[in-house]
């Protein structure tokens, strides 16, 4: 459920799109943790893609940048994440998927010491895009525009597969440094591999607690801890590293 707070700020952001991007702007669609029952101001950032019909200039992309990291930095701990991509690439569906921009606030810091630079880099593809057009056609929400139905293609199985593997295939190196993030994510991960399930990170914690094998519990249930709750929680290492050899042996089998 959107928060009130967070209902007022997507409405005053999408306001603001209309008059910067004008008739370019085809929608705005909420993709998520806002949309899928697990948002933590805490924890979660709100998840965006802005649709437009044509490339972005580089003044366009200057004075929406601006609006974008003002509204960030309003919401929640995490802010803003956002891609905007031409209607173009969302049907027929482009994959890898170009982006005209995009922004988190992991790149907040580039964007304040150079906005030049910023805007001339900030683009090529992302393959998160095809989760996060998966999530739009199944669970998404349209703020302003066009309805999803009309915009965004169904993401082939394979490159939405792709999409996460990508992104938790080096999860055996980097889980001690991440174990909150890819706890959950190598959960929700095989149940798609295995059940076709897309999943929220807080859905695939639970989806797994009781169809892996018991000595994973703890771990698992410490992540589901510290994302729903915000908890301090301390991890066992080994225990970590072991769960993510297991996991990516089970969705590379």
């Amino acid at each position: 459920m959107i928060t009130t707070d967070l209902d007022k700020l997507l409405n005053r952001f999408t306001e603001r799109s209309k008059e910067i991007l004008g008739d370019n702007l085809v929608g705005i669609y909420l993709h998520g943790s806002a949309v899928m029952g697990c948002f933590n101001p805490e924890q979660s950032d709100i998840d965006l893609i802005i649709v437009v019909e044509r490339p972005l200039s580089d003044p366009v992309k200057r004075a929406y940048m601006e609006t974008v990291t003002a509204y960030s930095a309003m919401g929640p701990k995490k802010g803003i994440e956002m891609s905007v991509v031409l209607r173009s690439v969302c049907k027929p569906f482009v994959y890898p998927t170009p982006f005209e921009l995009h922004f988190s606030e992991g790149h907040a810091v580039w964007y304040r010491s150079d906005p030049g630079d910023y805007i001339r880099r900030m683009n090529g593809t992302d393959k998160d895009l095809a989760a996060h057009f998966t999530i739009i056609n199944r669970r998404g929400k349209c703020l302003y525009g066009v309805p999803i139905p009309e915009v965004f293609e169904t993401v082939p199985a394979d490159d939405y597969m792709d999409s996460i593997w990508f992104d938790v295939e080096g999860a055996a190196e980097e889980i001690t440094t991440y174990p909150t993030y890819l706890t959950l994510n190598l959960a929700r991960v095989l149940a798609f591999k295995e059940e076709g399930l897309v999943l929220s990170k807080k859905e695939g914690g639970e989806w797994a607690i009781d169809r892996l094998p018991k000595e994973y519990r703890p771990l698992i249930e410490n992540a589901l801890h510290a994302y729903t709750e915000s908890a301090e929680v301390v991890y066992d290492n080994d225990l970590a590293v072991r769960y993510a050899e297991y996991m990516i042996g089970q969705i590379r089998r």
